[in-house]
């Protein structure tokens, strides 16, 4: 079970690290909320084909929860990519990899003061760890110039996607019981729905990019891996080892999207990338074996 869960969720980490790289290539491209509804539209149809059988036959245990799983689609699918797209537009991909670091702890945050879940020494000092790998890659080896990095509209924003992303996480492991497939139907037009008014606000406005070739192409590989594959797959791993435990991987985001970054814009590999991944899966491993032995005991 565990080894299931953590392939999903490193497959996850992956496409979400694309989805950062692809963030960064839509500007100029295709408006952030014009973006998120191509996204999202784009996943709906992706879904419908297989989904909607699924989500006829389970309407009935769907439907008293609709609300409930509408919210979880606006604030985990629509709101919170709106605003990172929106955050790369005027703050560095540096920036944003930190601000999403904060994801775990914002989870043990929400988990402790709801819940009253217990968060062991080893879990905290794991996601440290992690954290310190992270700022490692952003500041290109050079921790120092972390202190100069500009906290502007931005940041601000970003650090509102990592609060609402760390609800939503805590959140889904409550979702009735369904098959993933009427989940991510019901999440995904959601998402679309309520992203619609936010590109409206963007026309009205006259700040929307009409999407080029590169858009139409960046919005179809974010609803085909970072919406869909990795939406279902975060979903799974979620369940199998909860939310403390999976938002850990959160921290392999900005590893993977520089790796990503080496693959397909030709930056350089360095030794501090080489230590700041032994950081962050060293993180990983011990709070998740803190959290397998709180779990045991």
């Amino acid at each position: 079970m565990h080894r299931n869960a953590y392939l999903l969720l490193l497959l996850t980490m992956l496409f979400w690290g694309g989805n950062a790289v692809a963030g960064k290539w839509a500007v100029g491209h295709v408006s952030p909320m014009l973006l998120t509804t191509i996204r999202w539209g784009m996943a709906v149809l992706l879904l419908a084909p297989f989904a909607t059988g699924r989500l006829r036959a389970e309407w009935p245990t769907v439907r008293p929860r609709l609300a409930y799983l509408v919210a979880l689609g606006a604030v985990g699918f629509s709101v919170f990519n709106a605003l990172m797209y929106s955050a790369l537009t005027s703050t560095s991909a540096i920036n944003v990899s930190i601000e999403q670091a904060g994801m775990p702890m914002v989870i043990f945050l929400i988990n402790f003061l709801l819940f009253s879940m217990r968060v062991s020494w080893a879990q905290i000092l794991g996601v440290v760890l992690s954290v310190i790998g992270i700022a490692l890659t952003a500041s290109h080896g050079e921790p120092a110039r972390l202190a100069a990095l500009d906290v502007n509209l931005g940041d601000g924003l970003m650090m509102i996607a990592v609060v609402l992303y760390g609800a939503y996480t805590v959140a889904v492991r409550y979702k009735p019981a369904i098959s993933w497939q009427s989940l991510m139907l019901v999440l995904c037009c959601s998402a679309f729905v309520t992203s619609l008014p936010f590109t409206v606000w963007e026309i009205a406005t006259d700040r929307v990019i009409w999407p080029d070739a590169l858009g139409w192409g960046i919005g179809a590989f974010t609803a085909i891996f970072p919406s869909v594959l990795a939406q279902a797959f975060y979903i799974r791993g979620v369940e199998l080892i909860g939310s403390n435990r999976a938002g850990l991987f959160i921290n392999l985001v900005p590893i993977f999207g520089t790796l990503l970054a080496i693959l397909f814009i030709g930056e350089e590999f360095h030794l501090y990338h080489a230590l700041a991944i032994v950081l962050v899966l060293g993180g990983i491993w011990l709070a998740e074996h803190s959290g397998r032995k709180m779990a045991a005991g």
